[in-house]
């Protein structure tokens, strides 16, 4: 899971939009090793001052990482300052307006695939048991960074919610709507396949986070709009009052 957060998304791409960067990051991402401002400037025919403020940004962006290390194998007194290298802290960057996570769906799509394939069990079943495990998985690691503070649970939840994309607001009751949908456009041609996926992958969430059972509420998102309750783009469920 772990995904960089959306607005730091959008201002990495931001970032690439300027043609040095881009080229820079292209360098660093496909060299084998870390590399130096040296180097770099002299690949792509920059001032060394040039490389080195647009690598920096780069680092600022959350696109490249920095990491100190002496070159030729020289250590001890007299060996020099450790060389400041680049080397690319992701391997992609996507971003969607709004946010959307058509990455997890079709991890969790693959999964249930493979699930039904090994276990010989229909893929609906493979589906929801693939997208409630994932969920689960995400929510205990969720928990085990916040620890067992009073409310821990909740925040936590919201958090995860927040952090895949759902935008989730209070209700004014005690509960949470979730404003945006991660699978919108498939969730349009495919209702009742992703909306299941969504919900088990909800359900195991809660649960890995140590919410009380039974928190996830399905709507009629039709209705919903039809009444002018729900707008379009929000997720099908509801956050239930603990």
């Amino acid at each position: 899971m772990n995904r960089i957060p959306w607005i730091r998304r959008i201002a990495a791409l931001a970032s690439l939009g300027d043609e040095t960067r881009r080229k820079l990051f292209d360098f660093v991402a496909a060299s084998e090793d870390a590399v130096g401002r040296d180097h770099a400037a002299g690949a792509l025919g920059l001032a060394r001052s040039t490389a080195s403020f647009h690598l920096d940004r780069l680092v600022q962006d959350g696109l490249l990482a920095v990491e100190f290390r002496k070159l030729g194998g020289r250590e001890g007194p007299g060996s020099g300052r450790p060389a400041k290298l680049y080397r690319a802290a992701v391997q992609e960057v996507a971003a969607s307006v709004p946010d959307r996570n058509y990455d997890l769906a079709a991890e969790l799509l693959l999964a249930a695939v493979e699930a039904s394939a090994a276990d010989g069990v229909p893929a609906r079943e493979a589906l929801l048991r693939s997208a409630y495990a994932r969920g689960e998985s995400a929510g205990k690691a969720a928990a085990e960074v916040a620890g067992e503070a009073a409310g821990a649970a909740a925040e936590n939840f919201a958090g995860l919610l927040a952090a895949e994309g759902y935008r989730p607001e209070s209700d004014g009751a005690g509960g949470l709507v979730l404003v945006n949908c991660p699978f919108h456009r498939l969730a349009a041609g495919h209702a009742g396949v992703v909306c299941a996926m969504n919900g088990a992958f909800l359900n195991g969430a809660a649960a890995g986070c140590g919410m009380p059972p039974d928190r996830i509420e399905a709507l009629d998102l039709e209705d919903l709009r039809a009444s002018g309750a729900a707008q379009r783009g929000q997720c099908c469920a509801r956050i239930k009052p603990i």
